[in-house]
């Protein structure tokens, strides 16, 4: 796979904050300064101000707020200032070709922009000139008040003389991740990255069978406790007081990602999408365990490397930061609240957009996090409601893959190859699984191995020796 050249700018370099005043003031500049000729004009005020205004905005709360991972996304904006100057020159009435020559080379910069800050090119001094272009075209355009020293006539190239110099400061701020490590670019979503080497058929199967439920596969085992009890009853002496079977049956799955780690993938947009090693466990919880008590949704983010105490403490940490509160609220139903509030006509034009921008990997981060539909993983207990484990259907809404139920402990009399009939315990498991993200066999050799921890529950005190990457 093309290794990349990751970009970022800090907060903490002057040169950031240099760039983000000038490109304020820039914004600024166009609204107030005074003899502006055209703001009657809609057309004049959309293109020579509100665009350009918004560009310039829009630059500074991408660098600032995420330039240290996704820098590249400031190609956005730079874009929207190629629009603007197409309006700028256009007002100069040139012939056709000429034109067409201006439109070329303000579409080449925007390229060659969001190829360098892509990653695909490492000659960011590059981009002085390229970027200096337009504003250098401009004083070639209005040379006779340059030469005349008429800078009451020149006052309105000012505000593009700031974002010029913003450009410029930008450029001295750039610096380079470190070697080795991967940070997010197109294609990339907040929440994964896209597998970008899947076998074709993989990578098209999303567009043929596009609904989650109907790409589901059910599994069901049953598995025999007996050291799994030991191994709780020997984790509550050494003080995890509350340690259970969700405990077990959740760390066992997060080992088992360690080995392997495409279960830690999802669908979104018809692509597919690894969370690499940040493993999300979506679980319900309730207040009391009576029909009337309230009900929420937490999300626990886990590690491969995580033994089954560091499960524990993560778990129980989120699950009392909730109980904790009086009415068992948590940010996702205050947000859900919001909801109910706007009128049904509206919140249904409101979901509609939720799932567009899920689509296109435009969901803000914060919605990402308080969503139960988007993780790695939905575990349910149904032995605590006394009933046996149900196949719980996948969400259409999110990209959650998998789904798992447990249910209450069971007792079953066995016939041993000598005749002697003994008593087992088993607990039995069921998963709905999308299976569009792996495809059969390593699905099986996943709960081979799933298995294989259960039998010896006792490997999870320790992290694992190796941790298997999904991609490199």
């Amino acid at each position: 796979m093309e290794k990349k050249t990751h970009f970022y700018i800090s907060r903490k370099s002057v040169l950031t904050w240099l760039m983000a005043l000038c490109m304020v003031c820039s914004a600024v500049a166009r609204i107030v300064i005074p003899g502006v000729k055209g703001t009657g004009d809609t057309h004049f005020v959309w293109s020579q101000i509100v665009l350009p205004v918004a560009a310039s905005l829009l630059y500074v709360l991408i660098a600032l707020i995420n330039g240290k991972e996704q820098f590249y996304k400031t190609a956005i904006p730079v874009w929207m200032y190629a629009i603007y100057y197409c309006f700028i020159f256009a007002g100069f009435g040139f012939d056709k070709l000429v034109m067409a020559l201006y439109v070329i080379a303000l579409l080449f910069i925007a390229v060659i922009y969001t190829q360098i800050t892509g990653g695909r090119e490492k000659l960011t001094l590059a981009l002085i000139p390229l970027l200096a272009f337009p504003f250098g075209a401009l004083l070639y355009l209005n040379r006779a008040a340059v030469i005349a020293g008429n800078y009451r006539e020149l006052m309105h190239l000012l505000p593009d003389a700031l974002m010029t110099l913003g450009f410029l400061f930008m450029v001295f701020a750039i610096r380079v991740h470190p070697a080795g490590e991967y940070h997010p670019t197109w294609g990339d979503r907040n929440d994964g990255r896209r597998i970008r080497t899947l076998a074709p058929m993989a990578q098209i199967t999303s567009y043929f069978q596009v609904e989650r439920n109907t790409c589901s596969n059910l599994f069901e085992e049953s598995f025999e406790i007996t050291h799994i009890e030991r191994y709780i009853r020997q984790k509550r002496k050494e003080g995890l007081t509350d340690f259970g079977i969700t405990h077990v049956l959740l760390a066992a799955y997060v080992r088992g990602v360690a080995k392997y780690p495409q279960l830690n993938r999802f669908i979104s947009g018809q692509k597919v999408y690894s969370r690499g090693d940040d493993i999300q466990y979506c679980m319900v919880i309730k207040k009391e365990m009576t029909v009337d008590s309230p009900d929420t949704s937490i999300k626990v983010h886990l590690n491969p490397r995580d033994t089954a105490e560091d499960v524990y403490n993560k778990l129980n940490a989120a699950i009392e930061s909730v109980k904790s509160t009086q009415e068992l609220d948590s940010s996702l139903d205050n947000l859900i609240g919001y909801f109910n509030l706007i009128p049904s006509v509206v919140l249904k034009f409101v979901i509609w957009l939720l799932k567009l921008l899920d689509y296109f990997g435009l969901l803000p981060k914060f919605l990402l996090e308080l969503s139960p539909f988007h993780g790695s993983l939905f575990f349910t207990s149904m032995g605590s409601l006394g009933i046996r484990p149900i196949y719980h259907h996948l969400y259409d809404f999110g990209n959650l893959p998998v789904f798992g139920a447990f249910g209450c402990k069971r007792r079953a009399l066995e016939v041993e190859e000598d005749g002697s009939v003994v008593q087992r315990k088993y607990i039995d498991v069921k998963f709905v699984l999308d299976e569009r993200i792996v495809d059969g066999y390593y699905y099986a050799a996943f709960f081979k191995h799933y298995r294989n921890i259960l039998r010896h529950p006792e490997i999870m005190d320790n992290p694992p020796e190796e941790v298997v990457r999904d991609i490199d």
